[in-house]
C-alpha cells in the first residue's frame, strides 16, 4: 500500500551530537485515521505537529501546527455524530 499521509514532528534534543542534525522527524501512513492516532500521541508528548497529504494525492491537505486540534477532532465528532443518530 502507498503513504498517502505523512506527520512531521519535532525531535527532541538528547545529549551531544557530533553533528547538527533536523529538529524535525517525518513518518509515513497508508490512511489519514493511522496518522492522527500518531499525531495525537506526538501532541500529548508536547511536541510541535503538522501533517498532510504527500504529492500526487488529491486533494492536497495541508494541516498546519495551528490547525491540528481541529483535524484531530474532525474525526471525533464525526464518530460521535453516526453514534448519535435517532433510530426511531
Amino acid at each position: 500500500m502507498i503513504p498517502i499521509w505523512y506527520v512531521t514532528f519535532e525531535v527532541q534534543k538528547r545529549g551531544i551530537l557530533p553533528r547538527q542534525r533536523s529538529p524535525r522527524e517525518t513518518k509515513t501512513f497508508v490512511t489519514e485515521h493511522d496518522a492522527k492516532l500518531f499525531a495525537r500521541a506526538k501532541l500529548d508528548e508536547g511536541l510541535a505537529v503538522f501533517a498532510g497529504t504527500i504529492n500526487p494525492h488529491l486533494p492536497k491537505r495541508v494541516i498546519p501546527a495551528s490547525g491540528i486540534n481541529a483535524w484531530l477532532a474532525d474525526g471525533r465528532e464525526s464518530a460521535a455524530g453516526a453514534g448519535a443518530q435517532n433510530t426511531d
